[in-house]
């Protein structure tokens, strides 16, 4: 089979894993099959696996792995994943779940939704069908603790960051960067294209599984009314 990927030294306790610098679904399939098969291993030595939208990062405790291995820890790491890689016929992969979100467009939890309705020659009723119209690939958590990259909205959707960033974009605040389109965890500044608000928390600490998103899940965003957000 092809190589199709390449793998780095990401710093001295970690290597990067990269396929084709994409937005894709498929390359995205394979950065989740390499994810799920090197946590199933449960290797004590691999301290975290962190994906993204086409590359993996995996890092490993080196002190921990001299003491098992008789290789150089990252020369050790590398014939770990590549194997992992090279065994393509055994894919695995967990199940991605499909997650429904509520989100309020209006425009006083949406203040940039009239304005890129406007730039995109749309009406908010329009902008609002064709954002809800597609099942989401959640690629990445960034930026944020919890925060999802998802990907890709409608072309006629794409926009630029804002010129002008925020100082202070609400918790839950939806919005579309680019071909991106994604959730704000909590308070903070912010330059994304404001089209939204879900009541939803999507980051507790307290929780076992802090995080409300995972990369591979598949996101549907359903509008609801102001009266049904300010309820929740």
């Amino acid at each position: 089979m092809k190589k199709d990927y390449s793998i780095g030294p990401l710093g001295d306790r970690s290597i990067i894993i990269e396929w084709e610098q994409q937005i894709d679904p498929a390359v995205h399939r394979r950065v989740m099959r390499a994810y799920n098969s090197l946590q199933r291993l449960q290797l004590p030595y691999i301290l975290d696996l962190i994906p993204a939208y086409a590359s993996l990062t995996v890092v490993y405790d080196a002190g921990s792995m001299r003491r098992q291995h008789p290789l150089p820890a990252g020369q050790q790491i590398r014939t770990i994943v590549t194997k992992v890689l090279e065994q393509e016929a055994e894919e695995v992969n967990a199940a991605s779940r499909l997650l429904e979100i509520p989100v309020c467009y209006h425009p006083s939890l949406g203040p940039d939704i009239e304005a890129l309705a406007a730039q995109k020659n749309l009406t908010g009723s329009q902008l609002i069908d064709l954002h809800t119209s597609q099942t989401y690939t959640v690629y990445m958590l960034g930026f944020l603790p919890g925060f999802p990259y998802m990907g890709k909205v409608p072309d006629k959707l794409a926009a630029p960051r804002l010129k002008q960033p925020r100082l202070k974009v609400p918790v839950g605040s939806v919005g579309i960067a680019g071909a991106q389109t994604g959730i704000y965890p909590m308070e903070s500044p912010g330059g994304w294209n404001i089209i939204g608000r879900t009541p939803l928390r999507l980051f507790d600490p307290a929780k076992e599984e802090p995080c409300y998103c995972r990369p591979g899940d598949q996101v549907r965003f359903v509008e609801i009314g102001l009266e049904e957000f300010n309820g929740r």
